[in-house]
């Protein structure tokens, strides 16, 4: 690698965590901004202004906000996650015992998005126009347009309720055996599955027709190369970047689905525990769980950026 490719990873990751120090301000500030507090769910509606207070007091809930903020995103550079507003466990340990769970939702979810959105839209950019593409397009822009919510509510509703397939809720625990396995994956994974895929299948059918249509294609299959040799061999190493730019957008997008898709299922998750933190008014607990699904998409994306600069041939030969 030249020095050009070192200063454009540099300027990346440099960026990586001056967003992430912008995204600290604003999950702070909208958490902060939530009507209601910790104190007031405690005690209640019929609290008196002096218990409040002093409720308020001992959470620190009644120091002023930029100094909260200090306290708060110095602690997350030591690793300190705070202490839960309601429970008053540590956020780190209530972090801990569910985060395992949404990973494995979400690296089981990646094992079957991932390969079969590849290998679609890879196919569609082979045959380009064909029926197969067409079909493949109106089925991927149809699937994108139907929201996670509402896959789940049907999932649960042709499998559950009518067909008693599948358990309507789905837990990551007391798992003995690869049946309950899939029984307690197969709707959470399939609602997630239907958009990623789609998404990621049109991002990579773009990239790789873009990769078609560049000249040097062109004296490839004038050297007598097959279309299977001329996409696996030529055009596809050149689209390493786009693909992996596509795979870490959609998989960026699966962050956001799974807060969905954990709460309609009741999966034992990070994006569940979030959700009854808000409605707990535990802050500290939101913050960090927000914070650290800020952190998996800027990761991914910071990724993706690194993969398309280290796949690009002109800068390394430059």
């Amino acid at each position: 690698m030249n020095v050009a490719v070192f200063k454009l990873l540099g300027q990346r990751l440099l960026m990586a965590l001056l967003s992430l120090l912008a995204v600290s301000v604003v999950v702070f500030a909208i958490t902060s901004v939530l009507p209601g507090d910790a104190a007031q769910e405690q005690l209640g509606q019929d609290a008196t202004p002096e218990a409040l207070a002093a409720l308020r007091a001992q959470m620190g809930l009644d120091i002023p906000a930029p100094t909260r903020y200090a306290h708060w995103l110095g602690g997350i550079v030591r690793g300190d996650l705070g202490t839960s507003s309601t429970t008053q466990m540590p956020v780190s340990e209530l972090v801990a015992s569910r985060l395992p769970n949404s990973l494995l939702l979400a690296a089981v979810t990646a094992l079957f998005s991932v390969p079969i959105a590849l290998a679609l839209g890879i196919a569609s950019a082979m045959w380009k126009g064909s029926w197969f593409d067409r079909i493949a397009s109106a089925g991927s822009v149809a699937v994108v347009s139907v929201p996670e919510f509402l896959v789940a509510t049907l999932a649960v509703l042709i499998f559950a309720v009518k067909l008693h397939w599948l358990p309507a809720l789905s837990y990551a625990t007391d798992i003995e055996s690869l049946g309950q396995m899939l029984k307690a994956f197969a709707m959470p994974v399939f609602s997630l599955c239907c958009v990623i895929i789609a998404l990621m299948m049109r991002m990579t059918r773009a990239a790789v027709i873009d990769q078609l249509e560049a000249p040097y294609i062109e004296m490839v299959s004038l050297k007598g190369a097959s279309p299977m040799r001329t996409v696996l061999v030529h055009a596809l190493p050149n689209a390493v970047g786009p693909i992996a730019n596509a795979i870490a957008l959609s998989l960026s997008y699966l962050l956001g689905g799974v807060i969905i898709i954990e709460t309609i299922f009741n999966y034992p998750g990070i994006a569940k525990l979030m959700v009854d933190g808000v409605s707990q008014r535990d802050m500290p607990l939101v913050q960090s769980c927000a914070m650290i699904f800020c952190i998996g998409y800027l990761v991914l994306v910071t990724l993706a950026d690194v993969c398309g600069i280290l796949a690009n041939p002109r800068l390394r030969h430059r």
